[in-house]
């Protein structure tokens, strides 16, 4: 029951205010530390994607990117604090960003997980992505890796 009372209590909603936008800030840079964005940096990203926020009641759980199609289809990347996680939230936002990206054309969808987010990484590959690529940014020890969903 408290399972229930805490899914039909998930708010998601566009990142519209600067509290949302630094709540989305918040979010990517606990679970990307080694990549902190700065809030100019998120205005930008919010100027060619869909971005989200997601709250229990008031309390600030994770966050989603919808990248449009481009060349290799959309991309859909699904934040949540590791301390909400295994509660149903992370299933919750992705079918939600898989069905914006769907929406806006996208018939290959891909995500990006850093390779040290081990829980993103082993829930992108429960849902059916398999890794195409990797990237290690000029003086990283840890690469990004692009998986497709199949």
């Amino acid at each position: 029951m408290r399972f229930a009372a805490l899914m039909s209590d998930l708010h998601v909603r566009p990142v519209r205010s600067d509290n949302e936008l630094a709540d989305w800030r918040h979010v990517h840079n606990v679970i990307i530390p080694g990549d902190p964005l700065s809030l100019d940096e998120v205005r930008e990203r919010l100027g060619r994607n869909r971005l989200e926020v997601a709250y229990q009641g008031e309390l600030l759980v994770g966050c989603t990117t919808v990248r449009p199609p481009g060349d290799n289809g959309a991309v859909v990347i699904v934040r949540v604090l590791p301390e909400h996680r295994g509660h149903g939230i992370g299933q919750r936002l992705y079918t939600r960003a898989l069905e914006q990206a769907r929406q806006l054309g996208g018939d290959r969808i891909e995500t990006i997980v850093w390779a040290a987010n081990t829980g993103g990484l082993r829930f992108a590959q429960a849902a059916g992505f398999v890794e195409v690529s990797r990237y290690l940014p000029p003086g990283e020890d840890v690469p990004y890796l692009t998986l497709r969903l199949a």
